[in-house]
């Protein structure tokens, strides 16, 4: 019986697009790369930043990667709370399922204080249990650190919980921590790509999740 509903954050429960771009791009030029594409950036959108830079310079310099999260969160500490956006039906949705019983979670690769910020924005950091961040674990997703961390503070079985997100890093890390998992196909990875990873539904949108466990809470 499900009894908390953990979610990934981007492309999951919110866009942060404009706001990645920006730094990702800032961080690449601050170490002598050229800029990216929209569509090339996009495709890196829940990764480390470890793992954005190797994806985008096809390179695995630990010192250079290093120096690239750091420029990025430079950027990102003036410019991605303002370019962020909720999805539409985000609060409402978390608001139901807190008043429905379920303990609601964020692990994600952004930073745990970014997400307060921009929660805080939207009005809805009190619609949130708990939030696992990037400078909570040791190693990020698809590592199931973070999810087994919440799975241990809840108190709860794995089967308690279920896992929303909208990437192949998502499937994997629920995969990883054996909790059931969802997806959703706001982001830019595909039905057919989420369905080679074991899974109790996937739907367009957070709402048609939202209303899959309102008919399956036993699942």
């Amino acid at each position: 019986m499900l009894k908390a509903i953990i979610f990934d954050f981007d492309y999951t429960l919110g866009d942060s697009t404009n706001g990645i771009i920006l730094s990702v791009n800032y961080a690449l030029g601050k170490i002598g790369f050229s800029i990216k594409e929209e569509k090339e950036i996009k495709r890196t959108i829940g990764l480390s930043l470890k793992n954005t830079y190797t994806a985008l310079t096809r390179k695995s310099n630990e010192e250079e990667a290093e120096l690239f999260a750091r420029y990025f969160k430079e950027k990102a500490d003036l410019v991605m709370v303002e370019n962020t956006e909720l999805y539409s039906d985000v609060k409402e949705v978390l608001r139901n399922l807190k008043s429905e019983g379920y303990k609601i979670g964020i692990v994600t690769t952004k930073f745990h204080y970014r997400i307060e910020q921009i929660l805080k924005r939207f009005n809805a950091l009190d619609l949130v249990d708990l939030i696992v961040g990037a400078e909570d674990v040791n190693i990020e997703k698809p590592n199931p650190e973070g999810l087994l961390w919440v799975v241990g503070n809840l108190q709860l079985e794995k089967d308690n919980i279920l896992y929303v997100g909208d990437s192949l890093v998502d499937a994997k890390t629920a995969e990883n921590a054996q909790v059931k998992f969802a997806g959703v196909l706001t982001g830019t990875t595909r039905r057919d790509e989420l369905n080679l990873y074991k899974n109790v539904y996937i739907g367009e949108h957070i709402k048609d999740v939202y209303y899959f466990i309102k008919s399956n809470s036993e699942v």
